[in-house]
Order: C-alpha cells, then structure tokens, then sequence
C-alpha cells in the first residue's frame, strides 16, 4: 500500500476499534552512511526502513504503538491493540488533537527533497569522504593522521492523517561530509573537524574545501596551553555560539516552561538580551535542514518571533504544551513514530548582526575566543552554565595562542543579557544556526 493508504486504513480501524479520535504518521526511509580512515574504506552500512506510528484516543486518555509491520491485515490488530492501551491510561485533560483551525490549509514546496541525494550509491559517498580526507592530509606535512572522514545521505516520504481530516505528505532529503584530521608538532598532538550538510547536493561545501578547513582549524590548536584563571570577554564561534542557542531552545520549548524546568519560565515579555539581539524559529526556511509544511501534528509550520530586539515573545508549543500553558501551538510539534508529540525547535537562528568576527576580535584588548566546548555542565532550571572549553587567547585584538583545559563559566540569562556583539558571519549549516557572538565578561578557569 501507499503510504496515505496505509494511514487511512489504521485511521478507519482505530475509530472502528472505539477511538474517538486518532491520528497517523508513516516514515519511509533510506540511510546511507560511509566512513573512511587513513584512505581506506572503514565502515558501510545502507538501510530501508518503513514505520507507522499510531496515537489514539479514548476520549481524554490517548495511547502510542508502532509497527514495522504495514501489511493490511496487520493494521486491524494493531489499531486496536492501541485502543485497549489507550483504555489502561490515566485520563489527562490537556490531551487530544489540535483545533481544526490550525491544520496547514496550504502544503508548500519548501524544496526539501533533491534527488541527486537519493542517488548517491556508496562508492559516490566513498569519493566524497575520501576526498575531504585527503584535502586535510594534503594542506600540511603537520597533519599527520586522521580520526577518519564520513559521508552521510538520506531520503525519507513523510505521511501524516488524523481523524480530523487532515491528511498530506511530503519527502526530504539531507547530505553531509565530515573530517576530523590529526596534527603534530613537538609539543604534542591535536585534532579539530570540519563539516557542511544541506538538503541539496549541490548545496553541499567541496569536499576539498571541507578537508582544507578542518586541517586549518587542527594546525591552530598546536601548541594549545592553558591560562590563568581570570574573568574576560569571550567570543564563541558560530559553531560553539550555536550551543548557546541550543540551550536557549530547550529553555523555550512547551514541556520545559509548563514543567517549570526552564530558566525563563514566566519571563515572555522580558528583556533578556540586548537590543540587537534577535532568534528566529522558522519552520518554512527555503531548503533549510529544519523545515516542514506542517508539524507533527499537522499544524501549519511558521515564522516565530522568539526573541525581538531582545525582548523574549514566544515560547515554542505543541498542542499539549499549548493547552497546559492556555495558549496556541506554534506549530513546533516534532514526533517519531513511537512517541507523543512534544515541542522542538525547527530552524532556530540567531539573526545576524553588522560587525565582521575579525573586527569583533580586534575590539578586545584580552579575552578568549571559544572553538570548542566540552562536557554538560548547563542546568536549564537555573541557568547555571560550566563547561570545558578550547580555543585561542586574544592579546591586543589578535590571537596570541592556543588554549585548552579550561573551563567557561557563568549564568545563561545573565550571559544572554551581556552580549557585547553579534557577528556577520551567520551560515545556516545545521538546524540551529548562529554567527559570532560576544560576551562581555565570563569566567574562564584555568591554573591558579
């Protein structure tokens, strides 16, 4: 069967069971990941799978199952083995479907499927990993191993339906190579990586310009020592400023603020960040690695709004989160096929600001700029943030040398309110993006 198909068929067999509402999601996919080291082929592994999740709802008790299993004569059973699950459930108030009102009206080609990457076959995944590697040996004679490089690809059909009539599909794909190269010097060794993944292939970085960087980003680290502890200015890369983001989502997300675990529960409306300072979520980004027309629940994906010039204007909901907190879902509802709905981010970026990341640097009389953070030291309840950090020492608005083994310390919302600065160099390369950011003062704790 189709894949509405076989979403209609457990929609009509769970109603004929005793639901009184239900909703359906099938997954279709192909994986393939290809893994290299030292010019050699490492792993392979290629996969198809199809899946189906079911929710259903007695009322206001509400049950999930999943099944491989998408024969016909299988859905019968299933569905109702998922009704009497639903039966054995505490009832829950707050639990059912979204309002009609909120179901995606239109379905928009985002151009999220590409099929160049449905036909990348392993040997073309193999070129393009050993490429990347190879480009990392090649830059300098100071590289001298690899932890290895990878190529990735992926093809998913996504159908979701619901007893409220709502029932519309649509395919994505994603791309990635990655490298992580080893350098050498007479102080010791070092590694560092690098990345690009898009929907589309021809989106996808060079790999030679994948391998050069990362091979760039390992000879910096060379000689990496550690400093004093002291209290300074730090900038985060994107890619380190991106993990403040991270937790910034997880902090906006439905099930965080209603579970009183997030750190800006109660806060919508507050200024929490300069002025300059602003977070989109837009699940509708052209080609963007987060986008979707609609939720996991059917809910029309949008533009939001989370943090405007500073101020903090929306939280991220589900339709369950929604109801907990009395207000709208934002269309933010993520699933796999055998768990509830809950909220999540889809494309969330940090909006780029005016001030190049060298000019941002030169700025500084003394301070440190991140490249890597190390361990989970965040408590998202407190704001309370710790964690190991690499990077280079600034001295007189340039990088002095490298650093290692310390560790960055500080408050989120007090570190979200000291942004000094924020970047020009914002690229999109994962689902939550950020340029450069400035923090005006932390504390770095290395020796003494």
């Amino acid at each position: 069967m189709l894949l509405p198909e076989i979403a209609e068929s457990v929609l009509a067999a769970a109603k004929s069971a005793g639901a009184t509402a239900a909703d359906a999601v099938v997954v279709k996919g192909r994986r393939l990941e290809v893994g290299v080291r030292c010019g050699r082929l490492e792993k392979i592994s290629q996969a198809e799978e199809a899946s189906l999740g079911l929710r259903v709802f007695v009322g206001s008790q509400s049950a999930v199952a999943s099944t491989s299993d998408l024969r016909r004569e299988n859905l019968q059973e299933f569905a109702r083995a998922a009704y009497e699950l639903a039966r054995m459930v505490a009832a829950d108030s707050y639990a059912g479907l979204p309002p009609l009102e909120q179901l995606a009206q239109d379905i928009p080609d985002l151009e999220l499927y590409d099929p160049e990457v449905a036909n990348v076959d392993p040997q073309r995944a193999q070129e393009l990993a050993l490429r990347a590697e190879a480009s990392a040996m090649d830059t300098d004679s100071r590289i001298v191993n690899s932890e290895g490089a990878e190529c990735t690809a992926h093809t998913s059909d996504v159908w979701y339906a619901s007893t409220a009539g709502f029932s519309a599909g649509y395919q994505d794909s994603a791309i990635s190579v990655s490298v992580v190269p080893v350098g050498r010097d007479s102080a010791g060794m070092q590694r560092d990586y690098w990345y690009s993944s898009a929907r589309h292939l021809a989106l996808l970085e060079p790999p030679e310009r994948i391998g050069r960087t990362a091979a760039e980003r390992t000879l910096r680290r060379l000689n990496a020592r550690p400093v004093r502890t002291c209290e300074v200015p730090v900038v985060f890369d994107p890619e380190t400023a991106a993990s403040l983001l991270r937790h910034l989502a997880s902090a906006v997300v439905g099930q965080s603020i209603y579970r009183g675990a997030s750190f800006l529960a109660g806060r919508l409306g507050d200024v929490i960040a300069p002025h300059f300072v602003t977070v989109v979520d837009d699940g509708r980004l052209l080609r963007g690695l987060g986008s979707k027309p609609f939720d996991a629940e059917g809910v029309a994906t949008r533009r939001t709004m989370v943090v405007d010039s500073g101020v903090l204007r929306s939280y991220l909901l589900d339709a369950y989160s929604a109801r907990r907190l009395g207000m709208q879902s934002t269309g933010n509802a993520s699933r796999s096929v055998g768990s509830n709905p809950f909220a999540s981010p889809t494309n969330f970026v940090l909006q780029a600001g005016t001030t190049s990341p060298e000019e941002i640097v030169r700025s500084l009389k003394q301070g440190l700029y991140v490249t890597e953070l190390i361990g989970f030291g965040v408590n998202l309840t407190s704001g309370d943030y710790s964690r190991g950090a690499a990077g280079l020492w600034i001295e007189n608005g340039e990088f002095a040398f490298p650093v290692q083994e310390v560790t960055v310390a500080g408050n989120l919302l007090e570190m979200f309110a000291s942004i000094e600065a924020v970047g020009s160099d914002l690229v999109c390369r994962r689902s939550i993006a950020s340029p450069t950011v400035l923090i005006g003062r932390l504390t770095v704790a290395g020796r003494g």
